[in-house]
């Protein structure tokens, strides 16, 4: 069953990719706010979870954060990572750079061993203020399931008609390097469509925007919580793991989830 956060720091959970995750949800707390409409969200789609556009704001993420880190140092468990991410795109935020200003201050301070990584769907990099964030964090971690916009308006369904993989492209390429590369494959049907990112037409498109943008690292995973759509199929951990091989062939580090 997909569910919402209903908070605004949760966690920490143990992330199969970043470790003891404290997780930072930037968007409201009881409906969903996202540019993408995923049919693998775990939050459900934005249909089922309307509700008022009110982002957090800066001062109760600032101060929610602070006490929460505060007391996980005094008893000797720092998370390993903040993470944002939450009930949907978290780079919408109209003050995110503010508050990843914010965060690393109170990380610089507090738990300076702790990373910040931030979960994007990468559609606000038209946005200076959102770039310039983003490359100051230690995890820029940026979506990009398919090297088709068909694949991704059926597996993503981005909300602006104007989204498209190759401006996505170019804007992943402005960070020289300085972000990691994720994808989510998978396989299945979904409203009677059938849908599949794991062909070879597929993956090998893919590998070659993942050449192009050349990130410092790629991070491919499957299913692993309920989907809104109930006909997907999760990718076996072998098929993943031919796909990195692939990847890391290119010379970049991939990782398996």
């Amino acid at each position: 069953m997909t569910s919402l956060y209903h908070d605004i720091i949760f966690g920490p959970v143990h992330s199969r990719r970043l470790g003891l995750s404290l997780g930072v949800n930037l968007l409201p707390t009881e409906s969903k706010l996202c540019s993408f409409d995923c049919i693998y969200c775990e939050c459900g789609w934005n249909a089922d979870h309307p509700g008022a556009r009110r982002f957090n704001a800066r001062d109760d993420v600032r101060r929610l954060l602070g006490e929460t880190l505060r007391r996980m140092v005094d008893a000797g468990t720092p998370p390993d990572v903040i993470t944002f991410a939450g009930n949907g795109e978290p780079t919408m935020h109209p003050r995110f750079e503010e508050v990843i200003d914010d965060t690393l201050a109170l990380r610089d301070g507090l738990c300076p061993g702790a990373k910040v990584s931030v979960l994007s769907n990468a559609t606000q990099l038209h946005r200076e203020e959102v770039c310039r964030a983003l490359s100051r964090v230690d995890n820029n971690i940026l979506k990009l399931d398919s090297a088709f916009d068909a694949t991704v308006r059926r597996m993503n369904n981005p909300q602006s008609p104007a989204y498209s993989v190759r401006d996505t492209v170019e804007r992943m390429k402005r960070f020289g390097g300085r972000m990691i590369l994720q994808t989510m494959f998978l396989r299945g049907e979904c409203g009677g469509a059938p849908i599949d990112n794991t062909t070879e037409e597929e993956v090998a498109a893919w590998l070659a925007l993942a050449d192009e943008i050349r990130p410092r690292q790629v991070m491919v995973y499957s299913l692993d919580r309920d989907t809104p759509c109930q006909t997907l199929e999760k990718v076996p951990r072998e098929e993943l793991l031919a796909i990195a091989s692939r990847v890391e062939a290119l010379g970049i580090p991939c990782s398996v989830a």
